[in-house]
């Protein structure tokens, strides 16, 4: 698919499909047009009276599209403008789909319309993704679909260099929803390995991958614990980003990379277990945020960090009841093995610790309680510095990515507690995302600011949802790459 902004709307060249976006109090689409200027006019103040339901369609006689479409943002409720419009440019590119046209054009050249080009972008880049890679029939209609995004001349400059990095960001996050995609079988820890290897390579990371001796000899006990009983070994995995100018800020991006989840010997329920699948969605995030830094070039240090393993239960699996040392000294009894996301990341944020991260972000999908308490819309939020937690909220709210703060209270480290060692890795059966993060907070090094992103929720949909199709939704990067644009600009108080 390509997606292009260009000036003026040509005549005697007309595009399969005009789309134009109405909005009550904002311009985003205006025209003098003989044959559109009193439809729109008209659409307009129908929307604004509520007396049409749905976007207009219908085939145009005009010099400039085959068929109109006009939508208004009045038909999206409950979401910010932004977010509107993604989804309005997503159901525009759908039905350009299903009616076969090709050749689309969206005209953002009202006087509001600049702030929200790379809203439209983003919505037919994400909107337009499909994973279709073992269905017999592909889908061809994005290969030849031709996305122009016609704005007003003055501004074209700015308009190309936002629609650049917009698009981007939504191809890297696409990559990470195509990793998620993927079932067991075709990734795990050496195939994410190789991918982080590649990525390097083509973008000027530097890149380092401890295999199962390596894990041994560095003491990171819960990768090699959590991957005992798979035929494919645990990996650590870093990719560093050095920006051209010193910074004194040293981020950790930690990405939990479980290739499949089984529960291990604590065995899941078998319905939807092919969505465990997914269980390494935080470590495509990070994976594929990392690719997009080294492209967008932020002026701090970035780590990604990427623990991986694959949970099965094996004869040579761990057991409820085993007791690990992680490499901080700190026992850890393992009451279920179904808990195993937070045993990686002990070996993630011993990586970060190592590097000297001034701040430390770890995004995993850790919990079903989470799901409960906040439902499939929203990831819950935890962390020890308030400024680090305020500005991943401001930087997902800004990309439509939502998290909601939790509470990490004192007194709940008590569910923690177990007479056979220094911690327990489960907390009970009351406040299950909460005693997951206070767990995280045992071993997170000493002064480093620190968030926990738990992403069980909109991680995987089984159904359309906003501009994504049912599956994997990226979550995570676009708030990653934000946080850091804003890093860049100073630390946030």
């Amino acid at each position: 698919m390509i997606i292009e902004a260009k000036a003026t709307l040509p005549k005697r060249k007309p595009t399969d499909l005009l789309v134009l976006l109405l909005d009550k109090e904002h311009e985003l689409s205006q025209t003098d047009d003989a044959a559109l200027a009193p439809l729109l006019e008209q659409l307009a103040w129908d929307y604004g009276k509520g007396r049409i339901k749905r976007e207009y369609f219908s085939a145009s006689p005009s010099e400039v599209a085959r068929h109109v479409l006009v939508q208004h943002t009045s038909l999206v409720k409950p979401y910010e403008l932004a977010e509107k419009v993604k989804i309005l440019a997503a159901r525009a590119l759908e039905q350009a789909r299903d009616l076969d046209l090709a050749q689309v054009t969206f005209l953002l050249n009202g006087k509001d319309a600049p702030e929200f080009l790379g809203a439209v972008a983003e919505g037919v880049a994400l909107g337009g993704y499909r994973f279709d890679k073992y269905r017999r029939e592909k889908d061809r209609f994005g290969e030849r679909a031709r996305i122009t995004l016609r704005v007003a001349g003055a501004g074209l400059k700015e308009c190309r260099a936002n629609l650049d990095r917009t698009v981007l960001i939504s191809e890297c996050a696409n990559d990470a929803r195509q990793l998620v995609n993927e079932p067991g079988a075709a990734v795990y820890p050496e195939v994410i390995a190789d991918l982080a290897r590649e990525i390097g390579r083509e973008h000027g990371l530097e890149v380092s991958v401890l295999d199962e001796n390596g894990l041994r000899k560095a003491k990171h006990a819960g990768l090699l614990c959590v991957g005992s009983g798979s035929i494919h070994p645990p990996r650590l995995i870093s990719l560093e980003y050095r920006p051209a100018r010193p910074s004194k800020v040293r981020l950790a991006l930690v990405g939990k990379g479980i290739t499949f989840d089984t529960g291990g010997i604590s065995l899941k329920p078998g319905d939807r277990m092919l969505e465990m699948k997914g269980d390494m969605a935080g470590s495509a995030a990070v994976l594929y945020a990392m690719k997009a830094i080294a492209r967008l070039r932020p002026d701090i240090n970035v780590l990604g960090v990427i623990p991986t393993a694959e949970n099965m239960p094996d004869a040579r699996a761990q057991r409820p009841g085993d007791i690990f040392v992680p490499r901080n000294g700190k026992s850890v009894q393992v009451d279920n093995t179904d808990a195993e996301g937070r045993l990686v990341l002990i070996d993630g944020f011993e990586r970060a610790g190592e590097w000297q991260a001034t701040h430390i972000v770890d995004i995993a999908t850790l919990t079903g309680a989470v799901v409960r308490a906040l439902g499939p819309g929203y990831a819950g939020i935890m962390g020890n510095d308030s400024n680090l937690t305020r500005a991943l909220i401001d930087s997902g709210r800004s990309q439509g990515e939502m998290l909601w703060e939790l509470p990490l209270p004192e007194e709940y480290r008590e569910f923690l507690k177990t007479p056979y060692a220094d911690v327990n890795n489960v907390g009970g059966s009351y406040a299950g995302a909460i005693t997951a993060g206070l767990f995280l907070q045992e071993f997170v090094p000493e002064g480093a600011a620190w968030a926990h992103l738990d992403i069980a929720g909109p991680f995987l949909s089984g159904k359309a949802w906003k501009y994504y199709q049912a599956g994997a939704s990226g979550f995570g990067l676009k708030t990653f790459v934000e946080l850091c644009r804003r890093f860049s600009s100073g630390i946030p108080q």
